[in-house]
């Protein structure tokens, strides 16, 4: 009798596996239709993983919220692919081909996350129709929309970063005047991303009369031992920190171990991170940086995704990373995109969108105030306008501080030089449009 139960339990837990797996396959498909895929070159490996790791992990997390919260947007579930770049332009050049026919109506955007890999892909993607969008990095002069349709270096490039540094020297100096004289040294990396401000720098000392000095760092830049020797006795004013990933720390020891202030050194934003601080130490108190978002945790829409995404153990990431500043950049990333693609839908029609119609979508961007308050953001990003002739959309950038345990704000919002960058800006795409034999397209 005892067995005979046994073998009747059995059975009959057998035939109800066997239901439950003939519900799972009997479910439909996805519908294509109904989702919009989303290519993710990302960096994982390497020297510079922490930068890559955070920002797409971020911006995974924000599409992972929408998922989860909205069901995606407009009922459109977002769906992603990752591939690995290892910030080499190669592969990255390998990725973007991978990726770009994928989904419904192939990639609709295509975030590089490296200036190289801009630069490599913005005949492919012109010539493909799909927007690069370069979030505060990239081809400067693609500001000009009329000659780069496809490429969108949003928020802030870095010629305007580096004039908006220039005016936070002013204002710390006691105006523009005392910057006559004063000696700056642009130490960067020697790569196409650490070359790209020399000629706004020199543009800068030109009209205020100070002396810039650009040191190149060779890659991966661990070593600045000779380096600081010349700084030492150039004596300089300030040192810009034009590094990335791992040579962003080298400069705050070496300055530590010369004794030269880490109040005089203001670091690009791809150097103001934690990850660039914490392995300084002490080296680091009282080092400054540019930023073009706010950081921290207390903002609603990071507290959402750590309830929504990492609660359910959801998340792309160490938690222990959410509110971190590549985390809190991607989730800007996110923003930015999702927003891009509501605009495509109230245009279109709510449907899987393309690189055509994501391009309108970030040429006409307006994220004002109140939609950053809606969407959770206020404080943690600035008000974000576009159009067919600039394709930035802001400049603004804040200065934050390093004080031994967290970053943070030491300036309200700081404008760029914006005249003087964008006569450079026109006049570098007007020289790669000659180059190029590409007719700008007419702007209102």
């Amino acid at each position: 009798m005892y067995r005979g139960k046994g073998v009747a339990m059995w059975y009959g837990m057998a035939m109800l596996a066997v239901l439950m797996v003939g519900v799972v396959l009997a479910q439909p498909p996805a519908d294509p239709n109904k989702e919009q895929f989303v290519p993710i070159l990302i960096y994982r490996t390497g020297p510079y993983a922490a930068g890559g790791s955070g920002i797409m992990g971020g911006f995974m997390d924000y599409m992972a919220l929408l998922n989860e919260r909205d069901g995606g947007i407009n009922g459109i579930k977002l769906v992603w692919e990752e591939c690995e770049t290892a910030y080499n332009n190669d592969r990255g050049v390998e990725c973007y081909e991978r990726l770009k026919a994928k989904g419904v109506k192939g990639a609709p955007v295509v975030n590089p996350l490296s200036t190289g890999i801009t630069y490599a892909l913005i005949d492919r993607a012109t010539n493909d129709k799909i927007p690069l969008v370069s979030l505060g990095y990239g081809r400067t002069d693609a500001t000009d929309g009329r000659v780069f349709p496809y490429v969108f270096p949003l928020i802030t490039n870095y010629w305007n970063q580096s004039s908006a540094k220039v005016r936070y020297i002013a204002q710390l100096s006691g105006g523009e005047d005392k910057l006559k004289g004063k000696k700056i040294v642009n130490l960067h990396l020697n790569v196409p991303y650490g070359k790209e401000t020399i000629p706004i720098w020199d543009k800068l000392a030109e009209k205020f009369g100070f002396e810039v000095k650009h040191l190149a760092v060779p890659p991966p830049g661990l070593d600045q031992k000779s380096l600081w020797l010349l700084i030492r006795e150039y004596n300089p004013d300030w040192v810009v920190n034009r590094n990335w990933g791992v040579s962003c720390t080298a400069p705050l020891r070496e300055a530590a171990r010369l004794g030269f202030p880490r109040d005089k050194i203001l670091g690009v934003w791809w150097c103001g991170s934690e990850e660039d601080v914490f392995p300084a130490g002490k080296s680091a108190k009282g080092y400054m940086t540019t930023n073009f978002h706010g950081v921290g945790r207390d903002f609603p829409v990071i507290e959402e995704i750590i309830d929504k995404v990492y609660t359910p153990g959801k998340g792309n990431l160490p938690v222990t990373r959410a509110g971190s500043v590549y985390y809190n950049r991607g989730v800007i990333h996110g923003i930015i995109t999702a927003e891009a693609m509501r605009l495509a839908h109230q245009k279109f029609g709510v449907a899987p969108i393309g690189g055509e119609q994501m391009q309108w979508a970030l040429e006409h961007l307006n994220i004002t105030p109140e939609r950053i308050k809606e969407i959770g953001a206020e404080g943690l990003m600035f008000p974000l306008k576009t159009s067919c002739k600039d394709h930035e959309g802001g400049g603004a950038v804040r200065i934050q501080q390093w004080d031994g345990e967290k970053w943070v704000s030491v300036s309200d919002w700081i404008q760029p030089y914006s005249e003087l960058v964008r006569a450079e800006v026109e006049k570098s795409a007007a020289q790669y449009a000659k180059e190029k034999g590409i007719t700008p397209r007419a702007c209102n």
